[in-house]
């Protein structure tokens, strides 16, 4: 499968974690409770830090020969006291860092669903949108123990490796400066191992999220892998792409596994080399046996915090990877926008449409002209049929009209105003679309049908539905408009979704309609019904109808035959029939067709 993003990181390993700072931004817009947060962090790594401390003066006092119950009282309640902290600490600090970490994650997930809202259908023509749906739950997903766990983590072992290491050097400043010389050499393994383990994180993901393009992508089409039998070519395929993700994921669990055997053996290498040395002062009279306790304590402390760190900076790797991923879409702009002055289009809406010397290619397929020198008028509540071979361009001219693409030569008018120069919000208040296919959510009979026209009142759905030939159904339902429709309306039939459509546009009420044959995939009692309240939906209206079935448009005020992007002919039924050119060859051809 193709990388709908780069799997390669672009910022050099220095910088690995530098997408984070995005996230960092989402969690700055909660202060009180990072500070809350910061507060409990300090707490925990001071309580931490203040056992050894606790336990020196133990051994010192409560044990020494001068000890008596008030001196072992106090020492213990004390210890107890920081005990005490710890947990309050400890808790707080888990709250208000989950806490954070779910907020962060909604946020994201609503500000990445926000901008990609906003980007035209070029952009989900060369990214796929069910790679950016896995992205949106994988990568969250990871930010989320990142920010809820691993950032925490992070910053409480560092918290308590600075705080031990100054309290070593309280204790014994020749021990720790031995301590201390050897922590570049530890540092030096999480740089070399880092740059590494980002790019077999990245890798991990990218595999991660093939696997849930597949489920998404052969569980939609179950009744087409079952009926031609593909099951078990399916279940390799899926087999395959699992064993993939596996090895990925093997490869970063090695490099982490590796970074942090031989962090890990320095670190307590060097303690227990620091031990010995302390063992022998003790020994030798320079240093007492509490002393030398709290050392080890502390010491083990600060080298489980460094060793700590080791693996929180994988995961931490791990999450700047998802972050750069998901602040990709957070930063992707629309090509279509609004102007900074857009021009707003005349009141009372007449329904004129325009198109102009037009040419266009797709972005994703630039070699292919749509549409060349494309010239059409389309008068206020004229009928006017586009016909043509596959290809010939007249879905392209519904993806202008919309303003889903600009042109790249020529100009698209509504009611005389430029395209380019409206706003694209109010050039679709002004259109209602019936699509050849009843696109329906997985909602409410009542949301999908008020999807024309949020506002619109339960009277006004059944009058829609009524001029729709779709009351009867709605009203057989189990629950009326409240019964849920399945995903993609699949508890309904074909007929009876685009009747539903066909009722979302006449709640949208809009001066314009434009009818990708509705009315094509239908039997023939559907498409009776269907093509009555079609009828209706069109009675004073500017309609465009892109015809695949000809029988359909014998009725419009004028046909427009297209072929490789250029107006071959135009005309009425009867006189494009009479000129036995492209028109009359295609009709022929059905019609034989359906005599056969």
């Amino acid at each position: 499968m193709d990388e709908v993003f780069p799997s390669e990181p672009q910022a050099p390993a220095r910088r690995s974690l530098t997408p984070l700072r995005m996230v960092w931004r989402q969690a700055l817009n909660y202060p009180t409770q990072v500070l809350l947060a910061l507060a409990a962090l300090l707490v925990t790594s001071g309580s931490t830090i203040a056992i050894p401390a606790s336990f020196k003066a133990i051994i010192d006092r409560a044990f020494g020969p001068g000890a008596n119950a008030a001196t072992i009282n106090s020492s213990f309640r004390l210890l107890m006291l920081i005990v005490v902290m710890l947990g309050i600490g400890t808790a707080v600090r888990f709250y208000f860092v989950s806490w954070i970490g779910e907020r962060v994650v909604a946020d994201l997930r609503l500000n990445v669903q926000k901008n990609l809202l906003r980007l035209p259908p070029s952009f989900f023509e060369t990214n796929s949108p069910k790679e950016i749906s896995s992205r949106m739950t994988s990568d969250t997903a990871i930010i989320e123990q990142i920010v809820g766990t691993s950032v925490s983590v992070a910053l409480r072992n560092i918290l308590t490796a600075i705080g031990g290491v100054i309290y070593l050097f309280a204790l014994a400043p020749g021990l720790t400066a031995g301590l201390l010389v050897g922590i570049p050499v530890v540092i030096g393994p999480i740089v070399f191992f880092g740059a590494r383990l980002r790019k077999a994180s990245r890798s991990s993901q990218d595999r991660v999220a093939d696997i849930g393009v597949m489920i998404s992508e052969v569980l939609g089409a179950m009744r087409v892998v079952q009926a031609f039998g593909q099951e078990a070519r399916e279940a390799q395929r899926f087999s395959g792409a699992v064993e993939r993700t596996f090895g990925a994921a093997q490869r970063r669990i090695r490099i982490r596994a590796v970074m942090t055997a031989i962090v890990i053996f320095m670190i307590f290498g060097a303690l227990t080399t620091l031990m010995w040395r302390g063992a022998l002062a003790v020994a030798a009279g320079q240093i007492s046996g509490g002393t030398i306790a709290a050392f080890v304590l502390t010491g083990g402390i600060v080298a489980g915090a460094f060793g700590a760190l080791t693996e929180v900076y994988g995961d931490l790797v791990r999450g700047a990877g998802a972050a750069s991923r998901l602040n990709e879409l957070l930063l992707e702009q629309p090509d279509i926008a609004p102007p900074a002055r857009p021009i707003t289009l005349p009141q009372p809406p007449r329904g004129q449409i325009a198109f102009q010397n037009v040419s266009f290619r797709y972005p994703s397929r630039p070699e292919v002209s749509a549409l060349e020198d494309f010239s059409l008028t389309v008068e206020p509540g004229e009928t006017v049929a586009i016909v043509g071979p596959s290809g010939a361009g007249k879905s392209t001219l519904f993806q202008l009209a919309e303003r889903f693409y600009d042109p790249q030569g020529g100009t698209v008018r509504i009611d005389g105003v430029p395209l380019a120069q409206a706003d694209p919000a109010e050039i679709r208040a002004r259109i209602a679309l019936v699509p050849q296919e009843g696109v329906l959510f997985a909602a409410s009979a009542r949301d999908n049908l008020r999807y024309g026209n949020w506002n619109a009142s339960d009277d006004e759905i059944w009058r829609a539905a009524r001029d729709a030939n779709a009351e009867d159904f709605l009203r057989a339902l189990p629950e009326g408009l409240d019964t849920f429709l399945g995903e993609d309306g699949a508890r309904l039939s074909g007929g009876q979704r685009q009747r539903i459509a066909i009722a979302r546009a006449l709640l949208r009420d809009a001066p314009i309609l434009l009818l990708d044959e509705a009315t094509s995939a239908l039997d023939a009692e559907s498409e009776r019904l269907v093509q009555q309240a079609l009828e209706r939906l069109m009675r004073e209206r500017t309609t465009l109808v892109i015809a695949h079935r000809f029988a359909t448009v014998r009725q419009a005020d004028r046909i427009i035959v297209m072929d490789q992007g250029r107006i071959a002919e135009q005309g009425t039924h009867a006189s494009l029939s009479a000129l036995d050119g492209l028109y009359a060859r295609l009709a022929r051809l059905q019609f034989e067709g359906a005599d056969a």
